[in-house]
């Protein structure tokens, strides 16, 4: 059975997600973004128009995919996958796989991130491009990722049928298994463009920074004005998406590349659910300004950033412990630590360092809760009006305490009564004190 396919939850229930998140999700991408730029952000609004026309009114309102947006999508894709092949970076070594595979990277994340942010701002300045367009063609947009996307995850099926690109590959002998959670690990095309490096990093964390300023650019243009709430909400943003390439090394250290094989859940995800939903926020406050004043301004700024420097703190903390060994100081004092050994699918007897000090000597998984309020802190400048710009700090709460229950899982299966004692040692999944 494919690794990516070992599901934490019992069949009929992984089927049921499995099913609904491959119907729901695609019309959820639209519906969010009429009720956000159409409806006023009013979920109430989005409901009495659907209640009144029905299906066919919901797909009266679903715009088809355009030239436009095959266009725009194309050239920043284009951009993005020539960026990542073609600028100098560090050699990196990702973790060896279940099969004893380690792939290797090239560290060129922050030179994209800033290449890509000036160009698409030049764009702008010199006349060659207005992003305004991107804003008013943003349900094409969409439209076209949802359809382009399902081929994309076909293909990336086929492959990993015909061609793998490497070992760590497998099916489960489920269509809508392997279709769903992936057939590849780590698929390639030729040696060195690594698929998962694009979809999850170049395009779809990407795209999240470049709509943010779309977002700005289109309500300047609009307004001649930036209300201080869109600023707040793209300036947490682009720390955090800052924060992120900073660190992208590390990311593919985690669950989602060095574990989750390339399927629908992952890719489609960040080839259409980023862009969307994550970016959510902002769509809304482009078109319903809030003036908070500098003092609020300010207050959520600050927390925001803390928020995110926590979790970058978190991040760096793990890294650099098991970079040097444990040979390190945290929080200005020798590190406490179990030594737990664990044995590959091949058959290999291997040690792992679990730091229980620190960060994260106070939970497992503490490293969510400032993700979490990182979130709240970049939405809460559109205030309580609408109930739906917080979908996404919703809906990552629910993915990120599900991720943790995953990981706890594959990690009591991996490291077995050394899992237990660290449990022992650090009895908080998420929040310390209460769970």
């Amino acid at each position: 059975m494919a690794e990516g396919s070992n599901t934490v939850h019992s069949p009929f229930l992984t089927y049921v997600s499995m099913l609904s998140l491959l119907t729901l999700c695609p019309p959820f991408v639209i519906l969010l973004w009429y009720t956000m730029v159409h409806a006023d952000g009013s979920v109430s609004q989005t409901w009495n128009y659907l209640y009144q026309n029905g299906f066919e009114g919901f797909i009266n309102i679903w715009p088809s995919p355009s030239a436009t947006a095959c266009k725009i999508i194309g050239c920043y894709a284009a951009f993005e996958a020539a960026l990542q092949l073609l600028l100098p970076g560090k050699r990196v070594l990702g973790p060896v796989s279940p099969t004893g595979n380690q792939p290797v990277y090239k560290a060129n994340g922050v030179a994209a991130y800033i290449v890509t942010l000036l160009t698409y701002v030049a764009l702008w300045r010199f006349g060659i491009f207005d992003p305004a367009i991107v804003y008013d063609h943003l349900g094409e947009i969409y439209s076209t990722l949802i359809f382009g996307s399902f081929i994309f995850c076909i293909l990336l099926y086929i492959k990993g049928h015909v061609a793998p690109s490497s070992s760590d590959s497998g099916s489960s002998g489920n269509v809508i298994l392997d279709f769903y959670w992936g057939m590849e690990l780590y698929p390639r095309i030729g040696k060195h463009f690594d698929i998962k490096v694009f979809t999850n990093c170049r395009f779809g964390m990407m795209s999240w920074a470049v709509l943010a300023v779309t977002y700005c650019i289109k309500q300047y243009e609009k307004n001649g004005t930036l209300a201080d709430s869109l600023l707040v909400n793209t300036a947490l943003m682009l720390v955090y998406v800052t924060k992120f390439f900073w660190w992208e090394a590390g990311y593919w250290n985690t669950m989602d590349i060095a574990h989750d094989r390339a399927g629908f859940y992952i890719c489609w995800g960040c080839l259409v659910w980023v862009p969307s939903v994550y970016t959510s926020p902002g769509m809304y406050l482009v078109n319903h300004p809030v003036n908070l004043g500098t003092q609020l301004a300010v207050s959520i700024l600050v927390a925001g950033i803390l928020c995110i420097y926590i979790n970058y703190d978190c991040d760096r903390q793990r890294q650099e412990f098991r970079r040097k060994n444990g040979k390190c100081l945290v929080w200005g004092k020798a590190p406490s630590k179990i030594v737990a050994t664990y044995t590959t699918t091949t058959g290999e007897t291997r040690t792992s360092l679990l730091l229980t000090s620190g960060w994260w000597g106070l939970a497992r998984h503490f490293h969510y809760v400032p993700e979490i309020l990182a979130a709240f802190f970049w939405t809460v400048p559109a205030l309580f009006h609408h109930f739906l710009p917080y979908f996404y700090v919703i809906f990552l709460t629910i993915l990120l305490f599900d991720r943790a229950k995953r990981d706890d899982d594959r990690c009591r299966s991996k490291y077995g009564k050394y899992w237990k004692l660290y449990c022992e040692k650090v009895p908080y999944k998420i929040i310390p004190g209460i769970y």
